[in-house]
């Protein structure tokens, strides 16, 4: 099976490549740079076949595309940037990445008869309640522009595609690019206490984990959306800084605060980001190991880095 990637530049693409890497596919790597800007490690995905591609540009996407002739295209490309989504003179922009080049991928992959996979996020939801979220559940309403936009890159792969994959991921961490997990460690050299939001709830979502998951699919025809975190039940962001601390042994203390009482953000983020993630069980697809089991590994490549 020969796969396009897109985003190999990403925390999610970088590792969705290595794990092809690994199962001896025809895989190759694709992102909005001339040439490969991903973490320079000594993983394969440094080292693997690699096209230009800028998903806005519906010309470039066919052209790319007619010439790999894929299987399946894994689409992991997007603009996450969620604060700066909002800002005026960027929501164009993100249109532009998470809807319309989702469509231009999208009419492709049906010209071309191939599978898609393409990674949305539980923002497409109002985030509200405590119920967690069904996959097939369609009451979206989204609170900025990310989620707005992520969606209607779902509602394009639905409209354009039959053999597709809709897996959505909530608190992804993973080696290339910022993340929580960074964010924990770096503010915690300088502060010997943290402000951490308290009444947002969900579960991480380790990369490296989820690229071995999202292979497993690609390699079937269980076609749907899905939901898709790391096991160990649902926590709060300072739940996550606490643990964060704690393996790093780092003497930082948590003040959990309220969502209202932290304040700063631009965008409105969903208190609800419980994923109900039945749907992979059900179709004998092996759950992603514990979270804290994940952040243990993690901490250990970041200190070995």
């Amino acid at each position: 099976m020969k796969v396009l990637v897109t985003g190999v530049g990403g925390q999610l693409g970088h590792d969705v490549m290595n794990e092809l890497a690994a199962r001896g596919y025809d895989a190759i790597g694709s992102d909005i740079a001339l040439q490969y800007s991903g973490v320079a490690d000594e993983s394969p995905v440094t080292r693997m076949p690699y096209m230009q591609m800028d998903i806005t540009d519906a010309q470039r996407v066919a052209n790319v595309l007619g010439d790999v002739k894929p299987d399946a295209v894994m689409h992991c490309a997007a603009w996450t940037a969620v604060d700066l989504a909002e800002e005026e003179k960027n929501r164009d922009r993100v249109r532009a990445i998470n809807a319309e080049g989702t469509r231009y991928i999208a009419e492709q992959c049906r010209k071309l008869g191939c599978k898609l996979m393409y990674i949305s996020t539980d923002y497409v939801f109002d985030g509200q309640g405590s119920t967690p979220w069904q996959p097939d559940c369609t009451s979206y309403a989204p609170l900025n522009v990310y989620g707005q936009t992520k969606l209607e890159g779902e509602l394009a792969v639905r409209e354009c595609v039959e053999k597709f994959f809709i897996v959505r991921i909530a608190w992804v961490f993973g080696v290339s690019g910022n993340n929580f997990i960074k964010t924990m460690i770096r503010l915690g050299q300088t502060h010997d206490a943290l402000r951490v939001v308290c009444d947002q709830i969900g579960t991480p979502t380790y990369t490296l984990d989820l690229a071995r998951l999202l292979v497993d699919m690609i390699e079937t025809e269980k076609y749907g959306c899905y939901h898709a975190t790391n096991e160990g039940g649902y926590i709060s962001w300072a739940d996550f800084a606490r643990e964060i601390f704690k393996q790093a042994a780092m003497p930082v203390q948590v003040i959990p605060v309220t969502t209202k009482e932290y304040g700063l953000s631009k965008a409105a983020r969903p208190y609800n980001s419980r994923l109900c993630k039945d749907k992979l069980m059900e179709n004998g697809f092996i759950p992603l190991p514990d979270w804290k089991d994940a952040l243990s590994r993690y901490l250990k490549i970041l200190r070995q880095g």
